[in-house]
């Protein structure tokens, strides 16, 4: 249940993110609501998740998931390039989440 928390809460930030590009600074009334409602949802939900996951290995996994697929959003809507050295940087970021999910839970 806790990772199912955990990837809600990543969705949320998600869009909470691209609403804030949206917002266009906090002058848009719509997004900059909307964006608000999301992260305070996001970030109770992460809380509740890390009842069970411990803190380096969940916000390791939010801040890839959110990276990710921010970066995948920011070129598909926004137009916004990524060259082959970020590439390899989110290619390192995954690979460094997968790693500390399966092996960073030391008990």
């Amino acid at each position: 249940m806790a990772y199912i928390l955990l990837g809600i809460s990543i969705t949320l930030e998600i869009i909470a993110t691209t609403l804030l590009k949206y917002s266009e600074g906090f002058t848009k009334l719509v997004p900059t609501a909307c964006c608000i409602v999301f992260y305070i949802t996001c970030y109770f939900l992460f809380s509740k998740a890390l009842s069970s996951i411990n803190l380096g290995v969940a916000y390791a996994t939010w801040c890839a998931g959110g990276i990710v697929v921010t970066s995948i959003i920011s070129a598909l809507l926004f137009g916004q390039k990524l060259n082959t050295i970020g590439i390899i940087g989110i290619v390192l970021i995954v690979s460094g989440c997968i790693i500390l999910n399966l092996f960073g839970n030391a008990k």
